[in-house]
């Protein structure tokens, strides 16, 4: 004979044996104590919560005949038969095998005859919100005004799918995510009845795997007792789960905040050959990666529920990445989570997420070779129209180096000069900015002007994007204030002043939440107290607005011809030069 699970051996018989729902059985008990029983219930909340195990409490509790003040007494004889699944009077109804209007009319019409043994006749739908739309009509008036003897409660795990004029005649109570200290403390009384040894460690990685559902942490538990081995740890719990040590995913996360590709592609392969999940390390990983942002953007150590080793691991990561890596970190292990789910080969998304996850500038396409116009001067071009882009040091001579893309030499960027003097004035930057380091993200300490020199107008046109993606960092409605609508014209005495091209995004900048906001961003940017001034910009605003979106155009045009792969081995085979760009036609 088949031995009977944990988790209907352990279902709660009394309220005080209820997990964590506190909110709902003091209030039962108090309707009871009063008199004040309503006809109809509706229990919803996620899976394994308490739900069923509180309608079956109910039953006992309006039909309990024992001496004792707290119901049910479970002594009674009454208690006793609908503990033991025989009492005629309880009724329970699967929804979702009985969702038609032919069983809701039979119901209904069995509803009149009075119980047999216990006062009341208690109707328990289980996953209610599967009844079908005319099945809710037929039970409307029946649930609205029932027999006296009638009791109803309705159980669902989504409550959006059943019908407001149900909701409206039901007295509804919302069972939430049970705690994981709460569950662990659950499992270790079970397991101290049970005989059954295991340590702290294993029961927490329980509790964390079953996401807030008893009736899960239990099956689990039950699970883990076939081992019968002397006490379980939790490298045999990881084992059995198939989930990631711990370090391994704070180690794959500090690959990704100091960009460690060659370290983090063996943090995951070794973690996969261990047996772990590919969906489970993807899980284990984001999860950890959402209590790293948590405490980035100021949240409670509370919120999280970890252990204070963890936690002090996530504390010294959210010091190291920046709010914008960390974001876009997230988005991509979270893309891998849905590839992971109809992918054929079970590495690769991890593995794509952590490339994409560490590129310098993951979405900017490689730099062009440098334009070299008519009159012989080279111009140095942005890797990316819509991206920010660091400041780059100044050179000695007028010209300004091209910017290399990604493990190109920037030598290989310049056309051959004709002569050696030129050829040294034009590779010199170019060494320069091969030997700096790739710059990630637009923080101050990268992109602030250099020295101690106050950034000039040139500085703040050239590196107008990166102000832009510090203010995004921050607020993206303010980001979308600025972008398009106006234009560094002057600086003067630490004040930006930006010329908007039309009244309404003028003002809105100039409210004080969103100035503070950009003030911020720039003294980020420059490492000096700056703060902005908004001017209306004298002339035609729309015709400014639409000359400088053409300019645009052509730059992107530019980039694009620059960036062609026929273009760019013509420039480097055969020296090249693009000394003709047409502009773009109206």
């Amino acid at each position: 004979m088949s031995a009977q699970a944990l988790y209907r051996k352990w279902r709660s018989q009394a309220f005080e044996e209820i997990v964590a729902q506190e909110h709902v059985t003091r209030t039962l008990r108090n309707a009871l104590r009063d008199g004040r029983v309503a006809h109809a219930y509706l229990f919803t909340g996620p899976r394994g919560t308490g739900k069923t195990s509180m309608a079956r409490l109910l039953a006992k509790a309006v039909n309990c005949v024992g001496e004792s003040e707290n119901k049910p007494c479970n002594e009674c004889p009454i208690c006793k038969s609908i503990t033991e699944g025989r009492a005629l009077d309880l009724i329970e109804i699967d929804a979702a095998s009985n969702r038609g209007i032919d069983e809701v009319r039979d119901l209904r019409d069995k509803v009149g005859f009075r119980p047999g043994e216990c006062k009341y006749r208690v109707y328990i739908l289980d996953e209610a919100h599967m009844l079908t739309t005319p099945a809710f009509n037929a039970l409307l008036k029946t649930l609205e005004e029932p027999p006296p003897h009638a009791i109803f409660v309705l159980v669902t795990t989504q409550p959006q799918d059943i019908p407001m004029t149900i909701i409206s005649r039901c007295q509804r109570f919302d069972f939430h995510r049970i705690p994981v200290p709460e569950i662990v403390k659950h499992l270790k009384n079970v397991a101290a009845q049970e005989g059954f040894q295991i340590t702290g460690a294993a029961l927490e990685a329980i509790a964390r795997q079953a996401t807030g559902s008893m009736r899960d942490a239990l099956s689990l538990l039950d699970q883990l007792m076939a081992y019968r081995q002397e006490e379980v740890t939790l490298e045999r719990v990881q084992e059995v789960l198939g989930t990631a040590p711990l370090q391994a995913v704070s180690d794959l996360a500090h690959c990704l905040a100091t960009a460690d590709v060659t370290a983090g592609l063996r943090v995951i392969n070794e973690a996969l050959d261990r047996g772990v999940e590919p969906r489970q390390l993807n899980k284990d990983l984001l999860e950890y990666l959402r209590g790293v942002l948590v405490l980035k953007i100021g949240g409670e150590s509370g919120l999280l529920n970890t252990t204070a080793e963890a936690l002090a691991q996530m504390q010294q990561l959210a010091r190291q990445m920046p709010i914008g890596k960390l974001l876009a970190t997230i988005r991509a292990f979270n893309q891998a989570g849905l590839d992971l789910k109809d992918g054929m080969h079970p590495r690769l998304p991890l593995e794509m997420a952590l490339v994409e996850a560490t590129l310098p500038e993951r979405a900017q396409p490689a730099a062009a070779p440098t334009m070299v116009v008519e009159s012989g001067a080279a111009e140095a071009k942005e890797a990316a129209a819509h991206k920010p882009e660091p400041i780059k040091s100044d050179a000695p001579h007028p010209r300004k180096a091209a910017v290399a893309p990604p493990g190109v030499p920037a030598t290989a960027q310049e056309p051959p000069a004709s002569t050696s003097q030129e050829r040294e004035e034009t590779e010199k930057p170019a060494a320069e900015q091969e030997a700096a380091p790739a710059v990630k993200e637009p923080t101050a300490a990268a992109t602030a002007a250099p020295g101690k020199a106050a950034p000039t107008l040139a500085w703040f046109q050239e590196n107008w994007r990166g102000v832009l993606a510090a203010v995004r960092a921050r607020n993206r409605s303010v980001e979308a204030l600025l972008i398009k609508s106006c234009e560094p014209v002057e600086v003067r005495d630490n004040v930006l002043v930006l010329a908007f091209y039309h009244d309404f995004h003028k003002q809105k900048v100039e409210q004080p939440k969103n100035k503070e906001v950009i003030d911020a961003a720039l003294s980020e940017m420059t490492g000096q107290p700056f703060v902005v001034k908004c001017v209306r910009f004298e002339g035609d605003g729309s015709q400014r607005a639409r000359e400088k979106e053409k300019e645009e155009k052509q730059e992107r045009q530019n980039l694009a011809i620059e960036s062609d792969p026929i273009v760019r081995e013509a420039v480097d085979r055969y020296g090249a030069k693009i000394t003709d760009v047409r502009p773009l036609e109206a």
